[in-house]
């Protein structure tokens, strides 16, 4: 009223509310209970003690101290270690759901603090990885050179490009539409799945082989830095005082202007740099990549110990997706030597991983313990039959057979065939170990 009457307008145009908050539990919080949590306290951390004697001082029912004392000791065992601002806000946004109320987690917490830390963790490596530390900052020329240089686009560099705007573009919807649920799980996914688990990953063959051109490195470069630049922007609703003081580093490297993140432009979703093929074979090599580390774990193959690793019963596209990212494989997952095994070619007795229909083999000579390759398979192959036998089922049953439409049983059937041929495969493979 105060506004509308000094300023003649209302001073919120939209309003959002969100549910109750509720303890672990899901009970209401309230002070009677003791089941209050200061937000201060989660901020800045408080010793047990204090925290008891604080839910239990001043009670309007003296008498349930000894209980409210007891779940206090029993939850909070250490006291509530500091977790800071961005970690708490980001939590709450993260439960923010529609029509439900906030069941709070100090789990969740714990989480999103790690997720803060690794926006620090990220920046730190993009620091590394340009050449500038505390005690040496790249000049001006370094940093025209890496903005406005020649580049040659790794695989890598067009997939985080693209995939970047897919999030700027579910992040702004949800913003827009005042999901700041899935906009929390859009960034969080997008950083931690994306750019920190791949492609900070991807970044080191190319920067660190004495073999990439300049421009490679370049691009490799401008890229790791300008993708963390939008990150920053994108994330600083939800995380003010983490995004700010990173993007007072990052900003003038990137060659962005401006006294502060708050006033940046938020970032926009381009098409044109929507890149599907960049998807469609980074997904292939983070198929080969995961596959041949579950081998590793699985055969207890140490992870630095160089290993072969031969492909078959692949397509042309697989075939050319191989030597076009033979230097990510040889670095990543530590590669000797790479064969691509034509028809009629014999393997030898191998552990073996499928992506699509080509197989990813890895010679277990030297290498295997031949009960655990066993039980691996049989695993695989137990698991397979499950899937193989739920999707017959469903055929097999009139009911969905009449109902569904053309399409959606077509898909089943697919699945069929290929849950058929893999567990043909596996069986053979089982009977292969159990030959040794």
């Amino acid at each position: 009223m105060m506004t509308l009457k000094f300023t003649g307008e209302v001073p919120f145009k939209k309003v959002y509310v969100h549910g109750l908050v509720r303890d672990q539990e899901g009970q209401k919080m309230s002070k009677s209970k003791g089941n209050v949590l200061d937000p201060l306290d989660i901020i800045d951390g408080i010793d047990l003690e204090d925290l008891v004697q604080k839910r239990t001082g001043g009670l309007m029912q003296p008498q349930m101290a000894a209980k409210i004392e007891k779940q206090t000791r029993k939850h909070y065992p250490e006291g509530i270690a500091p977790y800071g601002t961005d970690a708490l806000r980001f939590t709450f946004l993260s439960l923010a759901s529609t029509g439900r109320d906030v069941k709070f987690d100090m789990s969740r917490l714990e989480g999103y603090r790690n997720f803060c830390n690794k926006l620090w963790n990220a920046t730190r490596f993009v620091m590394e990885s340009i050449g500038q530390t505390d005690d040496t900052l790249l000049t001006q020329a370094q940093i025209d050179d890496m903005n406005n240089g020649e580049v040659e686009l790794s695989l890598a560099d067009r997939w985080i490009q693209s995939r970047l705007q897919q999030a700027q573009k579910e992040i702004g919807e949800s913003l827009e539409n005042f999901r700041f649920d899935h906009a929390a799980q859009s960034l969080y996914d997008f950083v931690w799945n994306e750019y920190c688990a791949w492609y900070l990953e991807l970044s080191k063959p190319v920067l660190w082989d004495e073999n990439s051109s300049e421009a490679q490195k370049r691009a490799a470069r401008r890229t790791l830095v300008h993708t963390l630049e939008s990150i920053l922007r994108l994330a600083h609703p939800m995380m003010p005082y983490i995004t700010e003081e990173i993007w007072q580093t990052i900003a003038p490297i990137a060659n962005k202007g401006g006294d502060t993140i708050m006033l940046a432009p938020y970032p926009l979703f381009e098409e044109s740099l929507v890149d599907d093929q960049s998807d469609i074979d980074i997904e292939w090599l983070k198929g080969v990549i995961t596959g041949i580390r579950n081998i590793r774990a699985e055969m207890g193959i140490g992870p630095g110990k160089p290993i072969k690793a031969l492909f078959k019963n692949g397509s042309a596209d697989d075939q050319a997706r191989l030597q076009a990212n033979t230097k990510f494989l040889m670095n990543m997952v530590k590669l000797e030597e790479i064969t691509w095994l034509n028809d009629g070619d014999a393997a030898p007795l191998s552990a073996t991983a499928l992506v699509g229909e080509m197989e990813v083999l890895v010679p277990m000579a030297g290498n295997i313990d031949v009960a655990a390759e066993l039980n691996r398979l049989t695993r695989a192959f137990d698991k397979n039959e499950k899937e193989l036998g739920r999707v017959a089922g469903k055929l097999n049953n009139p009911k969905f057979v009449d109902k569904a439409p053309d399409d959606v049983i077509e898909k089943e059937k697919a699945k069929l065939a290929d849950f058929e041929s893999t567990s043909k495969k596996l069986s053979e493979q089982i009977e292969a170990i159990k030959a040794l």
